[in-house]
Parts: C-alpha cells; sequence; structure tokens
C-alpha cells in the first residue's frame, strides 16, 4: 500500500464528506499537555457509525473534562488509518487488533493502540433460512472483503460447518483456501454491503458496525464467534493513535472517559448487549499487536 495514495484516499474522503468537519476545524491549535506530544484544541477521533449512542454522551463527558473532541465519521473501513497516519485526525476508534496490525504490516506504518474498549461478536445471518441445518448444499455466502474481517469470517464459517479451509486456515486465510469439498460458496463484498446482500444471497457474515443500521437482531445470528475466549484477543477493537502520541496525556485520558458508566451503558445498548467489554492497558494492547503482526508477516 502506498502512503502517498492513502494520503490522497483519506484526504479526498474528508473532502467528499465523509468526515463531518468544518474547515474552522482544519489546522487546529496546538495546547500544551503533560506526557507525551501536544494535543490540538480539537481532538479529531474518526470512527464508522457517528450515529452510533454512546457518542454524544462521551462528547459531553469529554467536554465536562475539558476537552473539545469532534466525532468524524468515515463510511468505509480502509479510510481511517491512513487519515490517522498523514494527519486529518488525532485518534481513530473503529478497528480491532488484527485490522490494525494487517494495515500496519501493509502499509508499513507504525500505529499503536492505546485502550481498548470492547470485543464483538462477528455474526452469520440470513433471510431465506432459519437454521444453519437450513442452508443447502452450493450456497451463496457473504463475507466482508478487507483482509482481517475475510479471514475472521471464514473461520465462523468453518467452525459452523460450512466450509473448510486448506490446512485447517492461517491469519492470511482467504476466500482462495475454501476447499472445494465445502458445502457453500464464499463471496467476498465490501464489509458494508454484506447486510445488503442478504435480499439476494443464502447468507452474509456482517460486521457489528452494520448489523443494527440493516434491522438485524443479533439474537437471530446462526452463528457467531466466541468474544469471550482466549483466541479473541485480536479481535479486541481499540483506540489507535501515531506512535508519538502514545503517551499523550489528552488522548489517553479520553480513553478513560469512554469507560465511564453512562458511555459503556451507551454502547452496550447500541450492541443490543453483544459487546464484551475490555479494559486493557497499553502494555498489553502493544503485545498482543507485535505478536499479530508478526504472525501475519510469518503468514501464520
Amino acid at each position: 500500500m502506498n502512503r502517498k495514495l492513502t494520503a490522497i484516499a483519506a484526504s479526498t474522503a474528508l473532502l467528499l464528506g465523509l468526515a463531518a468537519c468544518s474547515s474552522d476545524d482544519a489546522t487546529p491549535a496546538a495546547s500544551g499537555t503533560s506526557g507525551g506530544s501536544s494535543a490540538p484544541a480539537t481532538v479529531r477521533i474518526g470512527v464508522v457509525g457517528s450515529q452510533d449512542e454512546q457518542w454524544p454522551i462521551f462528547e459531553e463527558k469529554a467536554k465536562a473534562a475539558g476537552i473539545d473532541v469532534e466525532i468524524i465519521n468515515f463510511s468505509e473501513y480502509p479510510l481511517p488509518n491512513p487519515a490517522l497516519s498523514e494527519g486529518q485526525i488525532e485518534l481513530n476508534q473503529f478497528q480491532h487488533i488484527q485490522y490494525l496490525a494487517d494495515y500496519n504490516v501493509n502499509a508499513d506504518d507504525d500505529l499503536v493502540a492505546i485502550g481498548a474498549t470492547a470485543i464483538y461478536p462477528l455474526a452469520l445471518y440470513s433471510k431465506k433460512h432459519a437454521t444453519l441445518a437450513d442452508i443447502p448444499e452450493g450456497a451463496e455466502i457473504a463475507v466482508p472483503n478487507d483482509q482481517t474481517n475475510l479471514n475472521r469470517a471464514l473461520f465462523v464459517l468453518q467452525s459452523a460447518g460450512l466450509i473448510e479451509l486448506e490446512g485447517g486456515g492461517t491469519l492470511t486465510s482467504t476466500e482462495l483456501d475454501v476447499l472445494p469439498s465445502s458445502k457453500v460458496k464464499v463471496t467476498p463484498v465490501s464489509a458494508e454491503q454484506t447486510a445488503v446482500s442478504l435480499g439476494s444471497l443464502d447468507g452474509a457474515v456482517v460486521n457489528n458496525d452494520f448489523v443494527l443500521d440493516a434491522g438485524l437482531d443479533p439474537e437471530a445470528a446462526l452463528a457467531q464467534d466466541d468474544p469471550a475466549s482466549p483466541a479473541a484477543q485480536p479481535y479486541i477493537n481499540v483506540w489507535a493513535a501515531r506512535a508519538e502520541d502514545k503517551d499523550n496525556a489528552t488522548y489517553l485520558k479520553l480513553v478513560e472517559i469512554f469507560h465511564d458508566p453512562a458511555v459503556t451503558e451507551a454502547l452496550q445498548n447500541q450492541s443490543k448487549g453483544t459487546a464484551v467489554l475490555r479494559t486493557d492497558d497499553a502494555a498489553a494492547l502493544a503485545s498482543i499487536l507485535k505478536t499479530t503482526e508478526d504472525n501475519i508477516r510469518a503468514g501464520k
């Protein structure tokens, strides 16, 4: 991935209105903070799903603590990391460690995780079939096409007995590793289109960001991974920052504010109780991120 190209993509996304920021805040003045680099007057946070219930509450709590934040929405997963890397935003919160690791490795970047939020299950839904057993031979199942969620989705389908992966699968498995003996056919589509595809396909593995927007009931999922499992550590969702900002006191305070009971209650309500809250510190997250990056480089 070319850093200049991703910078252009991120800048274009912002200019086209994917991000709800004002021109007045495009180059915020820096204010001094203790610990790490200085923070701007307004901290811009990139998310996918700015309409989620927790964000207005989070903004109020941050303002009460003397921190002005601006929640900037991106409609597609590939955009917030390049935007962060190139300074279009100060933080982002939309991804799990596996996604961040894959981005760092492929973009030759060094974004870091400074705080945890939650693990969300990745689940299989269908509007045509009521149970796994009802899914017929040769059925077509949509999965997210970004590498990390594609990989995770394949393991969900394998655990459900719908596919078999070459060698049991690795962190770099793709649809090309689905064995011909598998019960269903896998079709990668953009993450935001997985739920849409339920109108025409037999099923889809849908990211949590799009489940509720599509009117899906998490309890109606036919299969999902276990977010409470130790194997789910790479799927801890995190706050990401640039490496030079890992000790920034303002940014770490925002991580703390996100765990205010009023914010996490809204997050749980938004997720319909599916979120498994995490409070892993930055050191623990750094260790998981490094291990995950090493495994991706090694093709494990």
